[in-house]
């Protein structure tokens, strides 16, 4: 699976587009009250693919299991420093409404948790590459 995300930001004009494989579409994000920059931080967007992740992945082992998952609920949070400074004490809560026992939802939370993609991505030392930059003067 190939994922990619692009932002193209001017004056006034946020786009967010997001492709996985062939599939494409758009997020919604303004541009700050300046004008230039995205309303969203990293930060933000940062914990928001980890909460995503957690829920659409409860929705999918759920269906290994032959669960009704009826609602995820997910909150993260955690703390940022000075500029430049990774994160710090990220931390997750979840809460999902299914219909089974409270047992098997338990045990589907924790799978969830060992096998979430962005969750075992940040959780190893991934490298990030800056591979190619590009000038325009005007």
């Amino acid at each position: 699976m190939k994922i990619s995300a692009t932002v193209q930001n001017s004056e006034g004009q946020h786009r967010v587009t997001l492709r996985t494989n062939d599939n494409v579409h758009g997020l919604a994000i303004p541009s700050r009250p300046t004008g230039f920059g995205s309303s969203a931080n990293g930060g933000e967007l940062l914990f928001l693919a980890l909460a995503t992740c957690y829920c659409n992945d409860i929705y999918r082992e759920a269906a290994k299991r032959e669960l009704k998952v009826e609602q995820v609920e997910v909150e993260v949070e955690g703390e940022f420093g000075a500029e430049g400074e990774p994160a710090r004490n990220v931390t997750y809560r979840a809460k999902v409404t299914a219909q089974a026992s409270a047992a098997q939802i338990r045990e589907l939370m924790s799978h969830t948790d060992r096998v979430a993609e962005i969750q075992n991505t940040l959780r190893v030392e991934t490298p990030v590459i800056l591979s190619g930059i590009e000038v325009v003067t005007v």
